[in-house]
């Protein structure tokens, strides 16, 4: 398996810059996300790197065959690269079987080989049951993974993937992720998967990068860009949490407790550095605050099945979210403590 390397990569449609300089070393194997808000140009990168795009500047290569630049640029049918459409793009007069198999027709094999190929590729995203069915008969999960055998089936260096799992409902949604994941370990394809779910991205890729406007805001493993997001915005898109100023640290500190809770317990005025919070490093005191606590009026209550989130309000007018195992009256002054911060770049 040959590395996917991304440098500097732009894109324009006239006066508008789709992609601004993106840069990502993608390594063979790896289950990466482009992830991101409507219009972000995660797509707008997808299909650069399926070759339906050309580049305005940059290079894409794959190992050490350079397959777009700006004096270059490789067919789609010569990049041995797959994508899975959001639509399934399935024939509706094919069975489950020919779909699959289309691609090599393409290719002009058949015969032992092409059945081989065929049964392979079903037996991988576990339906070789259902190679006589036509795509009609199968569920929405089911239409997508024989669009995920379709790319399987020549050998693809990469997989693409354009927001596969949009048209399904929320459970589905969650039996494909275990698909998805489960058909990465066994294939050990690389895959490219664009998505605006955050959980999405966060329960299947290796690694993320969290697009803005165009730009690469993040690029780090999902745990990263929870607990340690570079800027306020990538900490809003990632997650929940709690974003205030304190007095203590700088950008890509942690601060535990005393620092926090005093840097937060000084005048606002006084406060530089943004700083996240996330709820579960909120202790909620209901019935005895310390005298070390926060002062904060519960503001709204949010039932989730496993726990309540308490919207909060401090002294200082501040916003705060919090988890709790019970339901507070809204109204009620209760004391908080917080544990830890990430501190963040400022705003540009």
């Amino acid at each position: 398996m040959a590395g996917l390397k991304i440098a500097g990569v732009t894109k324009h449609f006239g006066d508008q810059t789709a992609v601004d300089a993106l840069s990502l070393d993608i390594e063979p194997g790896e289950f990466v996300a482009l992830l991101g808000p409507s219009g972000c140009g995660k797509t707008t990168m997808l299909r650069m790197l399926a070759g339906f795009e050309p580049l305005s500047q940059g290079e894409i290569r794959l190992g050490g065959r350079t397959l777009a630049s700006r004096e270059q640029h490789v067919p789609p049918e010569q990049r041995n690269m797959a994508m899975v459409f959001q639509s399934y793009a399935l024939w509706p007069h094919m069975n489950v079987a020919d779909n699959v198999g289309y691609p090599l027709k393409l290719r002009r094999l058949s015969g032992e080989a092409y059945q081989r190929q065929v049964a392979k590729a079903l037996a991988m995203v576990a339906l070789a049951p259902y190679a006589e069915r036509s795509p009609q008969e199968l569920s929405g999960g089911q239409r997508q993974r024989v669009a995920l055998a379709r790319c399987l089936v020549t050998d693809p260096d990469v997989v693409l993937l354009d927001e596969p799992l949009a048209n399904l409902d929320r459970h589905l949604r969650a039996a494909m992720e275990h698909s998805f994941r489960d058909f990465h370990r066994r294939t050990r394809s690389t895959l490219v998967y664009v998505t605006h779910d955050q959980s999405e991205a966060m329960a299947l890729a290796d690694r993320i990068a969290v697009m803005r406007d165009g730009r690469l805001e993040q690029w780090a493993t999902p745990e990263t860009l929870y607990r340690q997001p570079r800027t306020a915005w990538v900490a809003s898109f990632i997650g929940q949490g709690s974003l205030l100023n304190v007095t203590a640290g700088w950008p890509g500190k942690r601060l535990e407790e005393a620092a926090l809770m005093s840097g937060i317990a000084a005048a606002v005025t006084e406060r530089t550095q943004p700083v996240l919070v996330r709820p579960e490093h909120v202790r909620v005191l209901p019935d005895a605050p310390s005298a070390q606590a926060l002062r904060a009026q519960v503001e709204g209550v949010t039932f989730r099945g496993e726990r309540y989130e308490l919207h909060l309000r401090l002294e200082s007018g501040e916003a705060l979210l919090a988890y709790h195992h019970a339901a507070l009256s809204e109204g009620r002054q209760v004391g908080v403590i917080l544990r830890e911060g990430w501190c963040l770049e400022p705003e540009a």
